[in-house]
């Protein structure tokens, strides 16, 4: 039976024509295994995953192996992303019980769902030290049917560790300077001068650090930390973890260098990285920092917007290599000094060659290499190179395109929200907050739910405009909630600032504990054998932390004490993990640089097409103080609408001019009706 054909996950649809006899995660499939008396083998994955890829063509696509597993297991496939929850309880025990986790995730559980026998990608055949996945089958197997109180006695062993894992960091006090000063230095000792980035191969994006770096600098002054920021900055844009053609990162390079990257690209690193590349524009006016914000805006729309308005998840690792057929790594990106010029000519193929780093002997794998831009490129004119780059993007686009998982997550689109409104905002693109709005607007129409007799929730993904079935977590409501207010901020309109508050409250109802601490899975959820709480970072911001900024900002938005005390009170384990483990808690860490700036309130008025308002509002955007919230509408002596922000109130224009009122810790500036002086109260470097 084929249970997966009615799925909206493309990953589980990627296997719905396995011989394997699928089950999606539900009770059913534990009813099943406990009526059989087998075990439940889990594999959990991503679409674009590579090495899940590599397993289901080596094991799953098997008839003998499928034959095997039908057999003597009920086999549950899970979407890491549709259900993060489910992932997070499993690959704690994978790590604790093996000392590393990763995907495919193989997993074996009782039909109780208590874990006994771990693992990640397991060969066809021996190799390298690993068993075979059929060896590791019949091994599980002979112990189900050969021990099965030792296996009962193990799985309950686990299941309890894994239950009695409990975090104490809710009563922890605020984080102050000091903390975020012992921060930056603990970044500092792991930071990598030579070439940027923190730790060694395989080596990530630092979004989230990368952030906390530009605010704490924002906020004392501190030319290290901006200076790490830049470095890794350029160091990554210069690599070939950056599609030097077509825009946008991949997931991570597998060199210290950032050579070769792991080719898959998500949307949430894209999200993040536009981000902070604006937000260093905002601070030093780079010029490398511009484009590649701009250029990974462009990416993201170009080749992640869905039909409906919302943007895709990811794009495979994976494609077919244009002369040999084969399905492998990288094929889209990958050059060669002779593919150059096939495509540019001999002139412009060997400036190609020099300027991007393609040599005959390769800096990736059978002679190819990835695009960079070496810092020591020859110089050529910005409109010759221009050119080639337009030509090579072009017969690139010819070849098989990387597949595309059509899902829409509601917290990387969140994300996306935030950075493509403030690109617009901040690179006059009306274009691109034309593209968050609709994203926005998506959000609300497909993922909030708000029927009458039961509880609002919000959808954890989409696809083809069709709601998926897994209820949101915790990173949902907390990202989705920080994009509203930043388009509320560049838009002007109060209805996003209401959307988050309805968000926001639902955080406070269903995901709070009594010390303050945050749950990933609201009180409501389904009940796994560990309610999921982490506070640290992953590739993307943490839910605890994300919902805390969140919080933060509304509160700041509207003076509502609960929300900021429930966002300080979440910040406490900033205070416990910041100075020990900063890398893991980047944006934590930014959250409290806001908590220390206050954060400061930003209110602009005036009447809508009046240029001096438009030059507040932009003064405004600019400004880099941590965490500043921006309202911009009438002012207070003017008829309002619908949506009108709580900071507006009793703000009136000055001298009959726009004007904009900066206030933090319960203190306001003097009113002001200058953008320079404005961006002066606000801490802001002029680009």
């Amino acid at each position: 039976m084929n249970r997966l054909a009615g799925v909206t996950s493309p990953y589980l649809l990627q296997h719905a024509d396995n011989p394997v006899d699928w089950w999606p995660w539900s009770a059913e499939a534990f009813e099943e295994a406990r009526r059989r008396n087998v075990p439940v083998l889990l594999s959990v994955g991503y679409s674009a995953c590579h090495w899940c890829h590599v397993m289901a063509h080596e094991c799953f696509e098997d008839d003998d192996t499928a034959a095997y597993m039908n057999e003597h297991f009920v086999s549950v496939k899970v979407d890491r992303e549709e259900r993060p929850d489910v992932d997070a309880v499993y690959m704690e025990a994978v790590q604790a019980a093996t000392g590393q986790g990763g995907w495919p995730m193989t997993v074996f559980l009782t039909a109780d769902a208590e874990p006994f026998y771990f693992g990640t990608y397991f060969p066809p055949e021996p190799r390298h030290g690993m068993p075979s996945f059929m060896q590791v089958l019949e091994g599980v197997r002979a112990a189900w049917v050969g021990r099965p109180e030792e296996v009962a006695e193990v799985a309950q062993k686990i299941a309890r560790d894994l239950a009695g894992r409990q975090l104490d960091y809710g009563k922890a006090g605020t984080p102050g300077p000091e903390e975020l000063a012992q921060a930056l230095l603990g970044l500092t000792r792991e930071y990598d001068a030579a070439r940027g980035g923190f730790g060694g191969a395989p080596k990530f994006p630092p979004s989230m650090v990368l952030e906390f770096l530009l605010r704490h600098h924002a906020r004392t002054g501190s030319e290290g930390a901006l200076q790490m920021a830049a470095d890794t900055c350029e160091a990554m844009a210069r690599g070939g973890i950056y599609d030097q053609l077509g825009g946008g990162f991949a997931r991570y390079s597998v060199d210290r260098e950032w050579v070769v990257p792991h080719f898959e690209k998500m949307l949430y690193d894209n999200a993040l990285l536009c981000r902070v590349y604006a937000h260093l524009w905002r601070a030093t006016g780079s010029e490398l920092a511009r484009r590649v914000a701009l250029e990974t805006a462009d990416f993201m729309v170009r080749e992640l917007r869905t039909a409906q308005g919302g943007f895709a998840s990811a794009l495979d690792a994976d494609s077919e290599d244009p002369l040999t057929g084969e399905h492998v790594e990288g094929a889209y990106y990958a050059w060669t000094p002779g593919r150059l010029r096939e495509v540019l000519g001999e002139d412009d193929g060997a400036l190609a060659a020099g300027y991007f780093g393609v040599t005959e002997e390769g800096t990736f794998e059978h002679g190819t290499s990835v695009l960079q831009l070496p810092q020591d490129g020859p110089a050529v004119d910005a409109e010759r190179i221009a050119g080639i780059r337009a030509r090579l993007l072009a017969a690139r686009a010819e070849r098989p395109a990387p597949g595309r998982d059509d899902k829409v997550v509601a917290a990387w689109n969140g994300l996306a929200i935030a950075a493509l409104a403030e690109c617009g905002a901040y690179f006059e693109r009306p274009d691109l907050v034309e593209r968050a709005t609709e994203a926005a607007d998506l959000l609300v129409r497909v993922h909030f739910d708000a029927a009458a007799g039961r509880a609002p929730r919000l959808a954890r993904t989409s696809k083809d405009g069709r709601v998926g079935a897994n209820a949101g977590v915790l990173e949902d409501y907390g990202d989705v909630a920080e994009g509203f207010l930043a388009l509320a901020a560049v838009t002007g309109e109060g209805v996003w600032l209401e959307f988050a508050g309805l968000l926001l409250d639902l955080v406070l109802d269903r995901f709070t504990a009594e010390d303050g601490s945050l749950y990933d899975t609201a009180h409501d959820a389904e009940k796994l054998i560990r309610r999921p709480q982490d506070p640290t970072d992953t590739a993307a911001p943490s839910g605890w932390t994300a919902a805390a900024g969140a919080l933060l900002s509304y509160a700041a938005h509207t003076g509502s004490e609960a929300h900021r005390t429930a966002a300080e009170r979440a910040l406490g384990v900033v205070q416990a993990l910041g100075p020990r483990v900063p890398r893991f808690i980047g944006h934590g860490l930014s959250v409290a640089e806001a908590l220390v700036d206050g954060p400061r309130e930003v209110a602009v008025v005036g009447h809508p097409g009046d240029p001096a308002r438009a030059a507040l509002h932009r003064a405004a955007l600019l400004g880099t103080a941590p965490g500043a919230v921006v309202a911009v509408g009438l002012p207070q002596a003017a008829e309002g609408g619908e949506g009108e922000f709580p900071l507006l109130a009793e703000r009136t224009l000055v001298h009959d001019l726009p004007a904009a009122y900066v206030c933090r810790h319960f203190v306001c500036a003097r009113p002001t009706t200058d953008p320079v002086e404005l961006a002066e109260q606000l801490g802001a470097v002029r680009p």
